[in-house]
């Protein structure tokens, strides 16, 4: 019962279900009915719904059939009204057609006239549209236009002003066209481009004036040359301002407005063409040689671009490459003035330029600059110098290198450039040119000497007296009492010394000039080199000739006379110096010639060697000498190489006429010295072991010659028998074995006024012992004949007795 209950409420909710989906289905979109169909699907009661659905459509279709029965008559009525109307429609639409046709056929050419006037009228209105859309981008494109034309002429800077302009007034107008987003995103590239080329015009500067500084150095050079010349005209007129010469309108030649249009303003050149001047025209500026419009202009366009630091260091540091390129000195610089001149030359014109640079830039260099880069020119300069100067072995080349240093000096100082290292570093260069005028002087001293004939010099006129007194300085009244011909006591290097010692003052006084010394510096640098002149050359070429081997006494005798007369002119040089330097010599610290003190030496080398070779002549004389010490015979009579010495002594001590008194009286006494010397040396030779007297008696003959030469009195001025002592140890040994006074020599021997002072024993022993010996060697060979031979045994006893007792003098003196 209870399940018949339940299977009958479930029917009954399943029956409300599906009329409430039936109801729904007929009441919603037929889009959204899917979801309702899902819930009938989803249930169990398919066929059940089904059947309902079945149900509710025929229901529909009766209610439909129901009421199209009810207006059906009233349907057709319509249709029959709407076929009447539609004949009516006909007739209306076939009359407005042919109203349509007459219209259109009559509007034709109105229509044809309308839309020609439309055309026309959109013409216009475009035609006008265009017009002032060209009118605001005309501007634009003439800017664009003109910005190419000075890029195209290279006229950069101008190009950056217009680059601006344009993009800052002109293309923010037109910003909305394409061609102008082209031209924007153009404008760095052609910041680059002409940053780029302004920089290539730069680098095209700096390598031409590397290649034309020593140009620009040059015309510097000429420039101060000439003002030293206008300076030297007016030196006695005092100078008006500075003694520094201010630059010749040195930064007013140029025109520093970028925007000319000028083709000379846009070359890149640097350098302009200059044509040689004549000597009397003015020389051009260094300035004006040179175009700095290409520096200008790229300054101006990288300080635009913001890049002003960029742009000044790059430019120092190439100019810091060119200037140690410039400061190299080639190789051969030394060889010779051209390279020097090129090497200053390009210096001069490094800072000419950039001293220009420094006053007509503000800011691209700056003083502390200038002054590095001058501080290490100056060192590398000198240094450079120094090196180069030292090969110089030329004079001239060096006076020349002076003169150059301090033209480039002068040159520097006048752009305001601090030079007085320079000048330092000439007082050493001075040094150097005085060892090479003293190389150069010892040729012409060497050349002088070798090639004088040392005799007096002869004269035959007056013209010829008076152009060799012109030459130096000699007074003599007696010679010129004299007639013609007649001789000066000098041969003719006297004058040609003379004069040529003038001649190296004057070199000396050559170097000293423009370097702002003062009189008594020039003055006490003459004197020291004319003192190293004198004692250093001169000595020296005197002293070679006087030692040369070939000299001969003449010669000699020449020197000092001549020595003589230059000891004497000394005073002459003195006076000369003094004139040319206006130092008077009492003047304190003033330097004193030594002329006198190495003519003295000269003069006592030469008499030192006329002593040597007298003695050298007298040991040749003496080699001829042939004793025959075992002789008994006597010639009674000098030897022949005596006789022979003594004529050729005579003969030389009358050459010493003009020598002074004591070298004459000097050179004779040496000689008899060292003939009295060698005599001697000659009897006591140890290879002669035996004598005679017959042999001795000889070699008195021979002394006896000689001791008469002394008392003949060769030179005059000596004391009488002065001479003779020279032999007084010979005679009294020879009087000593001649006379065989043996008793008085012992018995007075130590005293001193002994007969035989001057006899030493050991001499007279030695020559006692030869004289034994021969004896004994002829008793031996007579022995047969002894009994006549007792006055030699006794002899020979004596002799003996005598040997034993200088024997015990000599052991006595020794003890």
């Amino acid at each position: 019962m209870e399940r018949s209950k339940m299977a009958e409420a479930e029917s009954l909710e399943t029956a409300a279900e599906h009329e409430r989906i039936l109801r729904e289905i007929e009441s919603t979109d037929t889009a959204c009915i899917g979801p309702t169909l899902r819930s009938v699907y989803d249930g169990e009661e398919h066929g059940r719904f089904m059947e309902k659905l079945e149900t509710r459509i025929r229901n529909h279709d009766r209610e439909i059939e129901k009421m199209c029965n009810f207006h059906y008559q009233g349907f057709v009525d319509s249709i029959t009204e709407l076929l009447k109307v539609r004949g009516e429609a006909q007739k209306l639409k076939n009359q407005v057609t042919d109203t349509n046709r007459k219209l259109q056929h009559e509007g034709k050419e109105l229509v044809i006239a309308m839309e020609e006037l439309k055309q026309c009228r959109l013409q216009q209105r475009n035609i006008s549209a265009t017009v002032d859309k060209l009118m605001l981008c005309l501007p634009v494109l003439e800017m664009y236009s003109k910005l190419r034309d000075q890029m195209k002429t290279k006229r950069h800077y101008p190009a950056l002003k217009t680059l601006e302009h344009l993009e800052h007034t002109y293309l923010p107008q037109v910003s909305h066209y394409r061609f102008c987003k082209v031209m924007v995103d153009n404008i760095p590239k052609l910041r680059e481009e002409i940053k780029d080329v302004s920089m290539s015009d730069l680098k095209d500067f700096l390598e031409s004036i590397r290649k034309h500084s020593d140009k620009i150095g040059e015309t510097a050079m000429k420039q101060a040359q000439q003002q030293r010349n206008l300076d030297n005209i007016v030196l006695q007129q005092p100078r008006i301002g500075s003694k520094r010469k201010s630059k010749k309108d040195a930064y007013t030649i140029f025109d520093t407005e970028m925007e000319s249009t000028s083709p000379k303003s846009e070359q890149d050149s640097g350098i302009l063409d200059v044509e040689d001047e004549e000597d009397d025209e003015e020389v051009p500026g260094a300035q004006d040689l040179v175009d700095f419009s290409p520096v200008y202009r790229c300054l101006h366009i990288y300080s635009v671009l913001g890049a002003r630091e960029t742009f000044e260091n790059y430019y120092r540091k190439q100019r810091r490459k060119q200037a140690r390129l410039v400061l190299q000195p080639p190789s051969n610089m030394h060889e010779t003035l051209d390279g020097y001149r090129k090497y200053f030359n390009q210096i001069v014109g490094f800072f000419v330029v950039e001293d220009h640079i420094l006053h007509t830039t503000q800011g691209l260099v700056n003083r502390a600059y200038i002054d590095e880069l001058w501080e290490m020119a100056l060192s590398k300069t000198i240094a450079a110098l120094r090196t180069h100067s030292s090969y110089c072995s030329d004079p001239n080349l060096v006076l020349d290198l002076k003169n150059l240093i301090v033209l480039f000096a002068d040159t520097l100082q006048v752009y305001g450039f601090p030079v007085n290292q320079l000048f330092d570093m000439l007082l050493e260069i001075r040094d150097q040119y005085s060892e090479t005028l003293l190389k150069k002087w010892a040729g012409i001293f060497r050349n002088i000497l070798d090639s004088d004939n040392y005799s007096p010099i002869p004269v035959t006129s007056e013209e010829m007296y008076k152009k060799v007194v012109g030459q130096f300085p000699f007074q003599d009244t007696e010679l010129e009492k004299q007639l013609f011909p007649k001789k000066f006591p000098f041969s003719e290097f006297v004058p040609k010394v003379y004069n040529q010692i003038k001649e190296f003052i004057y070199a000396c006084l050559k170097f000293s000039e423009d370097l702002h010394l003062s009189s008594t510096e020039v003055d006490d640098m003459i004197r020291k080199s004319t003192n190293l002149l004198l004692t250093r050359t001169l000595s020296n070429s005197l002293q070679n000739v006087i030692k040369r081997k070939n000299i001969g006494l003449t010669e000699l005798v020449q020197i000092i006379i001549n020595t003589t007369h230059l000891e004497k002119s000394c005073k002459y040089l003195e006076e000369f110096i003094t004139n040319i330097t206006n130092v008077l010599p009492e003047t304190v610290h003033t330097t004193k010639l030594y002329g006198t003190t190495t003519f003295k030496d000269a003069r006592h080398a030469a008499e030192e060697e006329i002593y040597t070779n007298l003695n050298q002549k007298i040991d040749q004389f003496l080699q001829l000498a042939d004793y025959d010490w075992m002789t008994g015979d006597l010639d009674n009579k000098a030897s022949d190489y005596l006789v022979d010495l003594i004529a050729f002594l005579r003969s030389t001590f009358a050459v010493f006429t003009h020598l002074p008194g004591k070298v004459a009286q000097t050179a004779c006494m040496s000689a008899c010295k060292h003939l009295a010397t060698s005599l001697m040396q000659l009897l006591l030779e140890a290879e002669v072991r035996q004598l005679t007297l017959g042999a001795l008696q000889q070699f008195n003959l021979d002394v006896r010659e000689c001791e008469q030469f002394a008392r003949s009195g060769p030179v005059p001025g000596f004391q009488e028998d002065t001479l003779q002592l020279a032999f007084i140890d010979l005679r009294q040994l020879l009087d000593l074995f001649i006379q065989w006074d043996w008793s008085t020599y012992l018995a007075d021997y130590g005293q001193p006024n002994c007969k035989y002072l001057r006899v030493n024993p050991v001499t007279a022993l030695a020559l006692l012992e030869k004289i034994s010996r021969e004896m004994k060697d002829t008793s031996r060979k007579n022995n047969m004949f002894a009994q006549f031979r007792k006055n030699e045994r006794d002899k020979q006893k004596l002799i003996d007795t005598v040997a034993k007792q200088l024997r015990g003098l000599i052991s006595s003196h020794h003890s």
